[in-house]
């Protein structure tokens, strides 16, 4: 009796690798066919474009300086009899500051009267002798060189009476500086000198400072190329000013340009450009920096959206537009940036709907699960 026998091919090592190669490219094919729509959708933050009115402002640092700034000094040597006003004081012009010993000065002005009467007199008397002298010449009772010795007379004395007047007013003028008044209204700075210190008129340090800060100025810089566009809308009218903390951000004043430097600076390539602010709240201080914001223009019903919704890549910036079937499609756009939002002046109109945050797993045909983001307010305002 003849036996059947079964065989059994197993595979060899060889065999066994080339099966698992062709089992694994085939996953792979099939895992590449699925439609994308299969996946999972991405959650992402969504917004609209909108059409707003944008200011453009320009940026700059800045230091806030008094308008008028004066080193009270002394103007007579003398002793400093009283300080008048308190330290940071707001005094108004014309306010008495400092007295200095005003009696060596008032004893002066008493001599120079005196000198002046005295004077008087003594002209008083040549006018008469002359008067004299004059009618005895008509008679030939007098010599006409008496005539003209007291004609002479009487013109010295006169002289002698306008150098008195002159020594009168500089007499005056000495014990008037004894008294230092205000050139402005301002603020009073710390006191120098105390009362009871002799003081000269050749002092380097100075009594008190007073600084006009009502209103006040803030120096700023921008860089030579914004003045073309600076001088264009001057020629419009007056241009605002907003301050900042430079630290904190913090709005402080509003003001208005008052004119750029006659010259550029060479050495930087910067402007510099000074503008005045009312600063009735006293936010403003001198030495103060601050950022300074000039409103070069507003560009009207511009398409804008959050800075954050546009990306950077290799061949420019782009959004991810969604689609309304949820899908998202990454739209090449030329945007100006305006701080918190970018002003889209191609590839985007207004209302369509574009990915906020969440883009970094996006791609070409992905599905979104849109939220929208909550919202806030996106335009830039002065000293925002």
């Amino acid at each position: 009796m003849q036996q059947t026998r079964c065989r059994f091919h197993v595979p060899g090592p060889r065999m066994t690798g080339w099966m698992a190669a062709v089992a694994m490219l085939s996953w792979h094919i099939a895992a590449l066919a699925q439609p994308l729509h299969g996946a999972p959708a991405i959650p992402v933050t969504t917004v609209k474009t909108t059409r707003q009115d944008v200011p453009v402002w320009l940026n700059g640092l800045g230091m806030v300086q008094a308008l008028n700034t004066v080193l009270v000094r002394a103007r007579v040597d003398g002793t400093l009899q009283r300080f008048a006003v308190t330290e940071g004081q707001m005094v108004q012009q014309g306010t008495l500051l400092a007295v200095i010993d005003p009696r060596p000065y008032q004893a002066a002005l008493d001599q120079a009267l005196a000198k002046k009467a005295q004077d008087e007199a003594q002209l008083v008397d040549a006018k008469l002798d002359l008067q004299r002298y004059s009618s005895l010449a008509t008679k030939d009772f007098a010599s006409r060189q008496q005539v003209d010795t007291q004609v002479a007379l009487v013109n010295q004395t006169t002289a002698a009476l306008k150098g008195d007047d002159a020594a009168i007013e500089a007499a005056q003028l000495n014990l008037g500086f004894c008294f230092i008044s205000a050139p402005f209204d301002g603020r009073i700075g710390l006191r120098r000198v105390d009362p009871g210190n002799l003081v000269h008129a050749t002092d380097p340090g100075g009594i008190v400072t007073i600084t006009q800060v009502h209103p006040i100025t803030v120096l700023f810089t921008l860089p030579q190329a914004d003045l073309p566009s600076i001088v264009a809308a001057m020629g419009i009218g007056a241009m605002p000013v907003a301050a900042r903390s430079s630290d904190t951000k913090l709005p402080l004043a509003q003001g208005t340009l008052l004119t750029p430097d006659n010259a550029i600076d060479a050495t930087t390539g910067m402007i510099r450009l000074k503008a005045t602010f009312p600063n009735q709240n006293d936010k403003l201080w001198p030495g103060q920096f601050v950022e300074a914001q000039l409103l070069l223009r507003t560009d009207n019903a511009v398409v804008t959206l959050p800075t954050r919704a546009v990306q950077h890549g290799p061949a420019g910036l782009y959004v991810y537009l969604v689609k309304p079937d949820s899908t998202v499609q990454r739209q090449p756009v030329k945007a100006v940036d305006r701080g918190p939002i970018m002003v889209v002046t191609e590839g985007l109109d207004a209302g369509q709907l574009v990915v906020l945050d969440g883009q970094s797993r996006l791609e070409n045909g992905i599905h979104v699960a849109a939220t929208p983001a909550a919202p806030t307010a996106r335009t830039p305002q002065a000293g925002g």
